[in-house]
């Protein structure tokens, strides 16, 4: 009933108002129970995304630091990846004059000799001699007739070729920096450039031209225009002063070293890398030694880095799964939060949503098969370790000053099993399984730090199905592109805890609902009263003033 309608008290003196209030009041107990059980949902949402993030965060900053970062659609670490950490070993250069040197894991401790016999060059000219007149426009610099027409095509070794056509306008509003920058830039459909390098030195007033990499591979040739009036950049007294023939193939040479007994090796480049040694080359009939080792101090550091923040994430989780819930605390109505001050409203809030993950059995699972997963054999290992306690770290014990599940480092054995085996430590830590096996096989198959990843990932999409990404939906990816697939397809992106909202947001409408037409049942009720008082007050006044008259 529209509250025009409503007549209160007019009659009787009663104080309408208040007494539809207090029935109210009575009635929308029941609302206030949804409207508390919706938040709730929504604090539990958030507090499931903002762990679940701190579990990608963990896997996405742990990878950065190990090196990391080539994995499959499916999460797992590409096989080479290990191999290329450049943390396990260390590599110095008897002389730093002659080589720079740097290494990778797969790279063989021992110490190495090395001769150069000649280091690779590209091919490369420049202007003979100054080239005619100051810098200006074509035209000006050049002497060119308003007929002149420059043509000419580069073509790279690869088969990348493109024809560059300069005339009329062209000789008025462009300059030999602008065709060098043209050369320069030139890219084909498929993003290759011409493999050349064009530099004009306005100082010297002299003009470069060569190939962009050393190496005989690298190669070019020009040719002519059938348009050209000019020899520009080649041919007989082309503009540029360059000793560059028209249809010849000019390429750069390979050098050649003699590396640890393998003699006669053929560079094209003075970046060389040979059994996992990088070695960028400066000087050519040279010798020195390169010796590669351990680096156990950064190998250890690594790993006491990883444990660090392992144990700190463990710290966190069990805070926030061993939190106490205060069930007396429920989130505040709105007539609470009228009576309270902004530090009590503060106050409640932190109990009600304190403990609200306690003992959450999706996050406990993942721990415990993470936990599990720590003492499990890593089968498949073929540098004889197998256990993580093979290596020093182990689990600590419970007591009252720590965690369960933190692990701690025995140092002196884990640096001697780093000094003696660290391609085992290596694999014990991040083994990769077949990939066609099973999933329980490749459990079993993976490194420590591998399984504990993948456990963490299924955690996590098991936290998604029941609370979404939560606008995380990048990160995830990254930890495995395909992580949001069954969310996306057996949940249709809708998390359960949200369909949980979606159902209590109907039943909040219809108790609304219920609340208006009880509140209108009762105003229309009191309304009649108050009309069937108002008419029996008339009779009687009336009544009286008949027995007045």
């Amino acid at each position: 009933m529209n509250s025009s309608l409503r007549i209160g008290g007019l009659a009787s003196g009663i104080d309408t108002d208040q007494i539809v209030k207090d029935l109210m009041k009575a009635e929308s107990k029941k609302l206030d129970t949804y409207k508390q059980d919706k938040i709730l949902n929504e604090w539990r949402l958030e507090q499931y995304n903002e762990y679940n993030k701190k579990l990608a965060s963990f896997i996405l900053e742990t990878r950065k630091e190990f090196g990391i970062d080539s994995y499959s659609s499916t999460g797992v670490l590409n096989r080479n990846s290990i191999s290329s950490f450049d943390w396990v070993k260390s590599a110095t250069s008897s002389d730093e004059d002659c080589a720079e040197v740097s290494t990778t894991a797969e790279a063989v401790t021992g110490t190495y000799n090395v001769h150069v016999e000649k280091l690779a060059t590209n091919f490369a000219v420049a202007s003979t001699g100054d080239l005619a007149n100051e810098y200006g426009m074509l035209r000006n610099q050049f002497n060119l007739a308003d007929t002149d027409v420059i043509e000419f095509t580069i073509e790279s070794g690869d088969g990348v070729s493109h024809t560059f056509k300069y005339s009329g306008d062209d000789l008025s509003n462009l300059t030999i920096r602008d065709i060098a920058s043209h050369i320069n830039s030139y890219r084909d459909e498929n993003g290759k450039d011409l493999g050349v390098k064009a530099v004009y030195d306005e100082s010297i007033n002299r003009f470069f031209f060569q190939t962009k990499e050393t190496g005989a591979q690298e190669s070019f040739k020009i040719t002519k225009g059938v348009d050209s009036t000019v020899n520009f950049l080649a041919g007989t007294d082309n503009k540029l002063n360059l000793a560059l023939n028209y249809d010849d193939v000019n390429s750069g040479e390979d050098g050649e070293i003699n590396f640890a007994g393998a003699n006669n090796i053929k560079i094209g480049s003075n970046n060389v890398k040979i059994n996992g040694i990088d070695m960028n080359l400066k000087a050519e009939n040279v010798d020195f030694t390169v010796e590669v080792k351990t680096d156990i101090d950064k190998v250890y550091d690594k790993i006491k880095g990883f444990v660090d923040k392992y144990n700190a994430l463990v710290e966190d989780f069990a805070g926030k799964l061993g939190e106490k819930r205060y069930k007396d605390f429920a989130p505040l109505t709105e007539e609470q939060k009228a009576a309270m001050s902004d530090d009590e409203k503060k106050m409640w809030n932190e109990k009600a949503q304190s403990g609200l993950l306690r003992n959450d059995e999706l996050f406990s699972r993942c721990f415990t098969n993470v936990r599990s997963g720590l003492y499990q054999e890593v089968e498949g290992s073929t540098n004889g370790i197998s256990f993580l306690f093979d290596i020093g770290i182990t689990t600590e014990r419970y007591n009252s000053e720590n965690v369960a599940g933190k692990l701690e480092i025995n140092d002196d054995k884990l640096k001697n099993a780093i000094k003696d085996n660290v391609d085992g430590v290596l694999e014990v830590l991040f083994k990769q399984p077949d990939p066609l096996e099973t999933d329980e096989i490749k459990r079993k198959q993976s490194g420590i730090i591998t399984r504990m990843y993948s456990d963490f990932t299924e955690g996590m999409k098991e936290v998604i199905d029941k609370a979404g990404p939560g606008g995380n939906n990048d990160m995830f990816r990254k930890v495995e592109i395909n992580i949001l697939i069954d969310f996306v397809t057996e949940h249709q992106n809708i998390a359960d805890i949200e369909k949980n909202i979606q159902e209590i947001d109907d039943e909040i409408f219809d108790m609304e609902k219920y609340l208006q037409n009880k509140e209108d049942s009762y105003w229309q009720k009191f309304t009649a009263m108050e009309k069937a008082l108002q008419n029996m007050q008339s009779q009687s006044d009336w009544l009286m003033q008949q027995i007045g008259g």
